[in-house]
């Protein structure tokens, strides 16, 4: 297979896929294999499949998608500037997020790996567990652990789902935050709502948390 069919082949598959492709994924697209299924020669190395879609990504310069490398594989997408001639033919109005439920989400993404507790010393308020229940079921944050402390409780971090809804490769990626313990004031808030559009937003009750060592509250979860 010459290089013009390696990467049509390539392209093909990307374009073609529902998920991002990864690296050993797209290895497979060029490995014979015998009648038994057992991978025969060496087939197109990683190296070669990095140049072709460095090749693949200038081709495709100057046009409605791109090539992106995301947490989890490579994709095909539209450029950002193409999303209001798209919404044309498929509107979508944005739907919106609680103040509590981006916070939360913020914590989790700049602090992580977090427990419920370090949440609400943050933020001052108890954790809605609907918020947290939404951010799980959404596929953005999942338990990574326990604190080895008395009752181990959960150890919450993001998803790799939770970087390609945003379009990155890594947390380092994401916007510098300056104060995590002001989160309310940092523009990040405002950066995570433009770009999660796919997040049905719940409304929540906050509880103040008691400071003055009186009986602790009761949250509405």
């Amino acid at each position: 297979m010459n290089t013009d069919e390696a990467k049509r082949v390539l392209e093909t598959a990307l374009l073609c896929a529902r998920e991002p492709l990864t690296l050993h994924g797209m290895k497979k697209l060029f490995a014979d294999v015998d009648g038994s299924g057992r991978p025969v020669g060496a087939g197109v190395g990683m190296d070669t499949i990095k140049i072709l879609l460095e090749q693949l990504r200038q081709d495709w310069q100057g046009r409605g998608i791109e090539i992106v490398s995301l947490a989890s594989g490579w994709r095909f997408q539209s450029r950002p500037e193409m999303k209001p001639y798209l919404d044309r033919i498929a509107p979508e109005k944005p739907p919106k997020y609680s103040r509590a439920t981006l916070e939360t989400l913020a914590i989790i993404a700049y602090r992580q790996p977090v427990t419920r507790g370090d949440i609400e010393e943050i933020r001052g308020v108890v954790v809605n567990s609907q918020t947290i229940k939404m951010l799980e079921d959404r596929g953005w944050i999942d338990v990574l652990g326990h604190r080895e402390v008395p009752g181990r409780p959960a150890l919450l971090g993001t998803t790799r789902e939770f970087l390609d809804d945003l379009g990155l490769s890594a947390l380092s990626q994401l916007p510098p935050l300056e104060q995590i313990g002001d989160i309310g004031q940092v523009r990040t808030i405002e950066a995570l709502e433009a770009a999660l559009q796919q997040f049905d937003d719940t409304s929540t009750v906050e509880v103040p948390i008691n400071t003055n060592h009186d009986p602790a509250p009761v949250s509405d979860a």
